[in-house]
């Protein structure tokens, strides 16, 4: 299959990219640098990039950008980041996607476990994380041509904890995570939430 993989030089994307190349053709798409860059905020960065790359079978999105910080302190804008870049831009990713997708290709988008276990701070990553859940669910069935879409559900990953001085053994490996993407790929499911603890 050729995929494209967006986020693929992050955490997450790090560990799915060499997993996926195995069996696919991966297409690595970055927000900064490298040769493929997407602006997920932006509609016509997500057109300019999925109509150039031709015909393909997947999109896999483990990016997307969204705050955290006390109720009483997040501001309008705060809340926007999330809503723009992390929900809407995954959303973004399918409503554009599907003119160019193959017939019976599959989005896997990230959405986290802050959806189903909040933490303080984490009202506007929550909000955003049960939308894209809710619009997975949704969407799957509408979409034509057999076109599946499915959501990861990823928990604190250990590579992201030891950056913040936490303890990493109270997160999962990057490439334990990216078992959950794999099966989203290849399997036939669509509008899943698939949990990452069913992977290990």
């Amino acid at each position: 299959m050729k995929i494209i993989l967006i986020g693929a030089t992050g955490t997450i994307g790090s560990a799915v990219a060499p997993l996926l190349k195995k069996s696919h053709d991966v297409a690595e798409v970055a927000h900064s640098h490298g040769a493929l860059r997407v602006d997920l905020a932006d509609k016509d960065s997500i057109r300019r990039l999925l109509s150039g790359l031709g015909r393909f079978d997947a999109v896999v999105c483990t990016a997307g950008q969204a705050r955290f910080g006390a109720l009483d302190e997040l501001s309008d804008d705060d809340y926007q980041v999330g809503l723009n870049n992390k929900l809407m831009g995954q959303v973004n990713l399918v409503r554009i996607g599907r003119e160019y997708i193959a017939d019976g290709g599959s989005f896997t988008l990230t959405s986290g476990v802050l959806s189903q276990k909040p933490t303080a701070g984490s009202s506007s990553i929550s909000m955003v994380n049960a939308g894209l859940e809710g619009f997975v669910r949704a969407a799957a069935l509408e979409l034509p041509r057999g076109i599946r879409v499915n959501a990861v559900s990823p928990v604190w990953v250990s590579e992201t904890l030891a950056i913040m001085g936490r303890d990493r053994a109270q997160g999962l490996p990057a490439a334990q995570v990216a078992l959950a993407y794999r099966e989203s790929v290849e399997s036939k499911c669509t509008g899943q939430v698939l949990d990452v603890l069913d992977f290990v």
